[in-house]
């Protein structure tokens, strides 16, 4: 990639502050306009008389996706060969610890340690499992069946379902920003790409394995065909369609027209495709936050923790096995942020765009920069730790 690839846009490095304006936004137009987000989530496609992919929302979260699947270079993969330390290390984070972790610090948080505050009693109403079509008063899962504006829902514990939009997060490793990330902080930009589309080909596969197995041990069990569904259209589809289009591109207007032309134009597509569907979704979350204001606090105190305790314990041993500080440093970071475009885009499909699964991965939104930031100036400032070192 090229450096203009790399460097923070106005988009990227206010990111916080436009999804904090969302959420002022959002919530203002749930409460002075609430027919807008809901004539909108409206368009739907209908399966037993439920909604199950709303067109609105299912362009938005293409557009979300698709620009950073654009960017992946599939030929980097076969260079992994040449760090396989630093890959293994990447893949038993991503994959084999960090989703377990991301569910036993959030149950530990959202079911115990904050149940109370966030209400024993209070309830989300999310889709039925899809392809269900089961009674009113039927129990599935955590959850009962009730009719919710007309429309059946799995009425479950409001701490179950931001436990769910946590699991989300916890199963999708960042392959977007994370190249932000490691650039800032004078990483292998050869490894983090190979990580990138390493990890896009392994999410394929797994993301539906383990989020299913989680979100069953969460006692929100969805049914194999509605994750396979969702990875279908949110993961596949802008995969494909990046890869064919970019090779496309690349041999009719060359690689330097690609990385210094398309790219550059297609750097705010992801934030606004993402801040558009973050209106809509506090426009319809906008309740719940004002008669609980801090329900955002309780669910980003799980995330940061996870965050940081993945971080360390990933930067550590990459010390303890003498990688270099430019293997170290992105190898820390893919671990420690999430993938939330596709956390958001399963969490809508699966559970509603006004689910509490949905907002709990926004928050994960709202906090990464911040907090990446830091961990970029933390791993600046500690690069003498790995002065001599080689893999």
């Amino acid at each position: 990639m090229t450096e203009s690839t790399h460097e923070m846009g106005i988009f990227e490095r206010y990111l916080t502050v436009w999804v904090g304006l969302c959420i002022v936004i959002g919530i203002l137009l749930g409460q002075f306009a609430p027919t807008f987000a809901k004539t909108l989530d409206g368009f739907s496609i209908v399966v037993n008389g439920a909604p199950v992919i709303s067109i609105p929302i299912a362009i938005c979260l293409f557009f979300m996706m698709y620009p950073i699947m654009v960017k992946i270079d599939f030929a980097e993969v076969v260079k992994a060969g040449k760090s396989i330390k630093p890959v293994g290390l990447t893949l038993v984070v991503n994959w084999a610890i960090k989703p377990f972790t991301m569910y036993l610090i959030a149950y530990l948080f959202l079911g115990i340690l904050f149940r109370g505050l966030i209400g024993d009693a209070a309830l989300d109403y999310v889709k039925l499992p899809f392809g269900l079509d089961l009674a009113v008063g039927a129990e599935y899962g955590s959850g009962t069946v009730v009719l919710h504006d007309g429309v059946k829902m799995l009425a479950v514990p409001l701490w179950r379902s931001y436990l769910a939009g946590c699991i989300l997060l916890g199963i999708a490793p960042c392959t977007a920003m994370v190249l932000v990330w490691g650039y800032l902080a004078r990483g292998n930009d050869g490894h983090t790409l190979v990580m990138v589309a390493v990890n896009s080909l392994i999410m394929l596969f797994l993301f539906g394995v383990i989020g299913g197995f989680l979100l069953g041990v969460g006692q929100l069990p969805v049914p194999w065909q509605a994750l396979l569904l969702s990875i279908g259209i949110y993961v596949a589809l802008p995969l494909v369609a990046g890869y064919f289009s970019r090779k496309w591109i690349i041999s009719n207007k060359g690689r330097d027209w690609f990385e210094k032309k398309f790219l550059h134009l297609l750097t705010p597509v992801t934030i606004t495709a993402l801040l558009i569907t973050l209106i809509l979704l506090f426009s319809f979350k906008g309740d719940v936050i004002i008669a609980n204001p801090l329900t955002i606090l309780w669910i980003a105190i799980p995330l940061f923790i996870q965050t940081i305790f993945i971080f360390s314990m990933t930067y550590s041993t990459a010390r303890l096995l003498n990688f270099s500080y430019e293997n170290a440093a992105p190898t820390a970071m893919i671990g420690a942020s999430n993938h939330f475009e596709v956390a958001i885009a399963t969490a809508v499909m699966l559970f509603g765009l006004s689910s509490g699964a949905a907002l709990a991965t926004v928050v994960g939104v709202l906090i990464e920069v911040p907090l990446m930031l830091g961990l970029v100036l933390f791993c600046k400032k500690t690069r003498g730790w790995f002065s001599g070192a080689q893999n």
